[in-house]
């Protein structure tokens, strides 16, 4: 069960600079467009203005809001609120650092009024917002990028094996079809690993600090021992599974566990 701040993600369609995309099925669809953050604290060399000033960049569907925003601001990080009193839930799909090879979303199941994110971003975010009816995404908004977000970012981890998650971590926990889930917590992160070549997806659904209004999760999209990594500061993971995914329908998953 899961409660965060906020977080961000970047969008360039494809892998960074230079670097190649994994050649395995990266399924996400481009970002659409790129949008620096208009903030002179955010965007004078100099920084003369407070980042205290600076205002979240945000984005908006029926049903949900969604806002990342810098240090300093009201709300830094990432997060999403749920706008209306309905059987639906908002959720933020998002990448860090304009690598699409993992992808992230918060499922907001707290209800009308209620916020949900995480604080731990990178320096730049890609972000959508999305209105979930369970696993099933009834609407999605466009694509936007904002940079130069955090004077901590997150950084990219994309070198990272389900052997070398393994010796990092406190904890992994695994099902059939090739999907691993580990994490450490101090500093907490969380780890979800591809370990099988073929065409599915491997994902981590937890929750986090013994909140079961905010479900995390972690789609690893890269292909055969590929990891994707999250942060979550101080607080610690409460209920975790690996799942398998073809697309949006779950392969094969295991009951959650309880940390």
């Amino acid at each position: 069960m899961a409660v965060m701040t906020a977080a961000a993600l970047t969008t360039g369609g494809a892998v960074a600079r230079g670097e190649a995309r994994p050649a395995a099925a990266v399924q996400e669809p481009a970002p659409v467009t790129t949008t620096a953050l208009t903030t002179t604290a955010l965007t004078t060399p100099a920084r003369t203005t407070p980042a205290a000033t600076a205002e979240p960049a945000c984005m908006r569907v029926k049903g949900a809001e969604v806002c990342v925003g810098p240090d300093g601001s009201d709300r830094p990080g990432i997060w999403v609120e749920d706008t209306r009193n309905d059987k639906l839930h908002a959720a933020v799909e998002y990448h860090l650092n304009e690598y699409l090879g993992t992808k992230y979303v918060i499922h907001n199941l707290g209800g009308k009024g209620e916020i949900r994110g995480n604080r731990e971003i990178g320096r730049t975010v890609t972000f959508r917002a999305a209105v979930y009816e369970g696993n099933h995404r009834v609407r999605v908004g466009r694509w936007k990028t904002v940079r130069n977000l955090t004077k901590y970012p997150v950084k990219r981890d994309t070198g990272v094996t389900p052997a070398a998650a393994r010796g990092r971590s406190e904890l992994c926990s695994y099902t059939k079809g090739g999907a691993s889930v580990c994490f450490h917590e101090r500093d907490t992160y969380v780890f979800a690993c591809d370990t099988r070549a073929d065409e599915y997806q491997a994902r981590a659904e937890y929750f986090v600090a013994g909140d079961p209004t905010a479900r995390y999760e972690i789609h690893q999209l890269a292909g055969l021992n590929t990891c994707g990594k999250a942060e979550h500061g101080d607080q610690s993971i409460s209920m975790f599974r690996a799942s398998v995914y073809n697309g949006s329908h779950r392969v094969a998953t295991r009951q959650y566990k309880y940390n």
